[in-house]
């Protein structure tokens, strides 16, 4: 059977989809890149915030008007392991829903389908579960690679455990075995995620075995680029620095959701960083790296937060200017400390603050590009745009998230070569340039 996959949310869902893919796959099924004539349809939805819900549930009722009349819809994913009876009830226009657990049950559930909707949702047990194989479709250069699943930090407003369980590392022999068979693929580009990155080990091995996994990743022949996401400030030690400094392959880059920079803010959050530590720590990776561009992920609207606060965290912006930033406007989770937390803040409010910040990040993303112009840098080949212009990014951007390069080029590079490009232009957030 042809099968069709879409993937929403972060990079941690399409290490999901990929593994889903590979056991798919085993089981004699084809993955194919078109939803028409494919036999089964799945989703893998998110269903961390308030957006990215109405962004599955909206792709859920699309993917149902597109499909072949008699291809079962299959829902994976945060939204249905979070909400499954009550999706449940609610989309007739799906056939079957799993959780985040369930994936090794596809090829029996396909298989057996009769007619009658399917809904499964396993626990999250205390050891991660290794899925039988992974298989790389859409875009083979580029791979997410999961070390990790769950989250122990809970944070007054994150459904993570909730969904996902207690953190549970992969055994390194399973990482590199994995890691392995994506250069085999052809894979280049290792992103490295996590709910918590910087915990890696802890549980299994009693200390955190993170810059111990990177210098065995590195060793692997065929991948050029690894990349850091969902790191913990208060868990970035100096040896994971210095690994990250002297180990060529790890890209100069690392993602800090860091949230807020206001004690009282972070207190009321759960979180264990203060301002004064993420200062602290940014200015190591940047002593050590002068080069690194740091990505982190701001909250703004969280009960609690005044004008103070809110004050203190544009200062804070502009002083640090972060590389790469992302804001969100603070989303009241159920079951979560923060949904019953007061005052709440408007939605117009968070909003405007929101946008504020992201107004001030657009004139640092402009400043910190035009910085680059002249420049000679390795452009990962991402696709054509035609008459000799391609697309592309830099070791310095995480796929989807964040900046591009627009070049010319004589030589007609493929689709996930790594060229070297000249820099001559810039703008607030892409670059231009030349292939040299």
């Amino acid at each position: 059977m042809d099968i069709y996959i879409e993937t929403l949310g972060c990079p941690k869902n399409m290490d999901d989809s990929e593994r889903a893919a590979g056991i798919l796959e085993s089981a004699g099924h084809r993955i194919t890149g078109s939803i028409t004539g494919a036999g089964a349809v799945l989703v893998n939805t998110c269903g961390f915030i308030d957006d990215a819900k109405r962004e599955s549930i909206d792709k859920i009722f699309e993917l149902a008007r597109k499909k072949d009349e008699n291809a079962l819809l299959i829902v994976s994913g945060c939204l249905s392991q979070r909400y499954g009876e009550k999706i449940f009830r609610q989309m007739p226009e799906a056939d079957v829903f799993i959780g985040v657990n369930d994936y090794g049950d596809l090829p029996h559930i396909i298989r057996n389908y009769n007619g009658k909707r399917v809904m499964r949702f396993s626990g999250c047990g205390k050891e991660y579960v290794e899925a039988e194989r992974k298989w790389l479709y859409g875009r083979p250069y580029s791979a997410a690679l999961k070390i990790a699943d769950g989250c122990d930090n809970v944070c007054a407003y994150c459904v993570i455990p909730e969904i996902r369980g207690g953190f549970r590392s992969r055994r390194k022999e399973h990482v590199i075995s994995d890691a392995v068979s994506l250069a085999k693929q052809g894979c280049k580009e290792l992103l490295v995620v996590a709910q918590d990155v910087t915990a890696y080990g802890i549980d299994i091995y009693g200390k955190y075995e993170l810059p111990a996994l990177l210098g065995e990743l590195c060793a692997i022949s065929g991948i050029r680029w690894i990349r850091l996401m969902y790191c913990y400030e208060d868990r970035i030690t100096d040896e994971l620095i210095e690994t990250m400094r002297s180990e060529e392959k790890i890209c100069k880059y690392i993602d800090i959701p860091v949230q807020h920079c206001s004690d009282k803010i972070l207190n009321a959050m759960n979180r264990r960083s203060s301002g004064k530590s993420i200062l602290s720590t940014v200015a190591k990776l940047r002593e050590a790296m002068p080069d690194i561009h740091i990505r982190t992920t701001i909250i703004t609207g969280f009960p609690g937060e005044g004008r103070e606060e809110f004050l203190e965290l544009l200062d804070f912006i502009s002083d640090v200017k972060f590389e790469r930033l992302g804001v969100f406007a603070f989303s009241k989770e159920e079951c979560t400390p923060a949904a019953g937390m007061k005052p709440q803040v408007s939605r117009a409010l968070k909003e405007s603050r929101r946008d504020l910040l992201l107004l001030r990040q657009l004139e640092i993303s402009r400043e910190k590009n035009d910085e680059k112009k002249g420049l000679i840098m390795d452009v990962l080949v991402e696709g054509a745009e035609g008459g000799g212009t391609y697309f592309g990014r830099t070791r310095y951007d995480a796929p989807e998230i964040d900046n591009s390069v627009i070049f010319t080029s004589d030589k007609k590079p493929d689709t996930g070569d790594i060229v070297k490009v000249e820099i001559t232009d810039a703008f607030d957030y892409d670059l231009t340039g030349r292939e040299v």
